[in-house]
């Protein structure tokens, strides 16, 4: 636990996956009490790393915040709850979503038959239902969280609706501070990536969050993996460049014969990936293409089950 400015401490948990650690916040409450933003994935252990790190604050947490529903920043949030007493609070777009992911409302063909539809070889499905199932025991969402939206406030902080990494994702902002979640990092992009149930154009949402940070210009930002980023603004801007690249790069890869999302992927990340990176990699060329396709840059047609994509006429 790392104290910050303005009494804020950040709390960071080791991740067993692609990155290796995850933020979560503690922000100063009115009350004397503590807001937590964020929770970690849920590991065997995490009850026992929450009850330490907890018990050295001294002053209790009143309030846990969900910026958004992956599972290293709602995976624990049971657990916590179960120590604390507190109310969990979350998106409602974001908590539907938690429920159709890793709750009752989830359909288990669902992404299998979305890897298929875009080209993923039979050998890396067969890899995302082992470790779907492996997966979904580490995620421990609080059921019926209190219900917020943008423009409400959480002890002082207000709620911005920030989408692209995900579509309810939810950050707050306070005196300058915004604690962004995973919409800005700063030596990493965020994944914006099109899944069976996000919104449409997840690539231009992505982008309109970045404008917004632009025009809200905080002076700091703390992220949910590395450092604190002392030019939000700044940042923004880097990545809205990145993404100008990275969709002329998708309209590159296509040609006059139909392509799809996983093979563009492979011109797009053509570093060797495991098939868990190639996932991602294919939700965020299929972001890409589809941002194209709303802009009249590449079409997209159907055949046989499968879903291409091509060059504009």
């Amino acid at each position: 636990m790392l104290e910050l400015e303005a009494g804020i401490r950040r709390v960071t948990l080791a991740l067993p996956l692609g990155i290796d650690h995850v933020h979560c916040y503690l922000l100063p409450g009115s009350d004397g009490g503590w807001t937590l933003v964020d929770t970690g994935l849920g590991l065997p252990n995490a009850g026992e790393q929450w009850a330490q790190t907890l018990g050295a604050l001294g002053t209790p947490v009143g309030r846990i915040f969900i910026t958004h529903f992956h599972p290293d920043h709602v995976g624990a949030a049971a657990d916590v709850a179960t120590l604390t007493g507190a109310p969990v609070h979350q998106g409602a777009e974001d908590y539907r979503q938690c429920l159709s992911t890793w709750g009752e409302r989830r359909n288990e063909e669902r992404m299998p038959a979305y890897l298929r539809a875009h080209g993923t070889p039979e050998p890396e499905v067969d890899s995302f239902l082992e470790e779907a199932a492996a997966f979904v025991r580490l995620i421990r969402f609080v059921r019926d969280p209190v219900l917020v939206g943008p423009g409400e406030q959480i002890d002082g902080w207000e709620l911005l609706h920030l989408p692209g990494h995900a579509d309810g994702h939810l950050a707050l902002l306070h005196d300058g501070i915004l604690v962004a979640g995973d919409t800005l990092l700063g030596t990493i992009t965020p994944n914006v990536g099109l899944y069976p149930d996000s919104r449409p154009n997840p690539l231009a949402d992505y982008l309109a969050s970045l404008e917004r940070i632009v025009e809200l210009d905080p002076r700091l930002a703390l992220p949910g993996h590395g450092d604190p980023i002392g030019d939000p603004a700044g940042r923004a801007r880097e990545l809205i460049d990145h993404h100008a690249h990275r969709v002329n790069q998708a309209a590159a890869a296509l040609d006059g014969d139909p392509r799809s999302a996983y093979d563009v992927s492979l011109s797009l990340f053509p570093d060797p990936l495991s098939p868990t990176l190639r996932r991602f990699a294919l939700a965020e060329t299929r972001a890409h293409l589809e941002y194209l396709v709303d802009r009249d840059g590449a079409a997209r047609l159907e055949q046989s089950g499968r879903v291409l994509y091509l060059a504009a006429p």
